[in-house]
């Protein structure tokens, strides 16, 4: 990744991950999805990956915000950081 938002983005998923480890149960439904989630966002960063999949990536996301934002705001508020990075980057 060449972008200057690369490092801001890698911060960001940390800290979903995080959040995700001191505030999502893990027997919680959100959990897996969450998960999932932040695995496929670094599987893209390691690879350039073709547009179609950097597209669905951010519809996941998107998705992931309006689902959560009432039971997980904190992970919410990260998730949209994640987004303005993305999106700073071209994604």
């Amino acid at each position: 990744m060449t972008s200057a938002d690369g490092p801001r983005l890698h911060a960001e998923l940390r800290a979903l991950r995080a959040e995700l480890d001191r505030s999502v149960a893990h027997n919680s439904p959100a959990r897996p999805r969450i998960e999932q989630l932040l695995r496929d966002l670094e599987s893209q960063l390691e690879e350039s990956g073709e547009e179609e999949r950097r597209q669905n990536l951010v519809g996941s996301l998107r998705s992931a915000v309006q689902h959560f934002e009432t039971e997980h705001p904190r992970a919410t508020a990260i998730m949209n950081d994640i987004m303005v990075v993305l999106s700073n980057m071209g994604i």
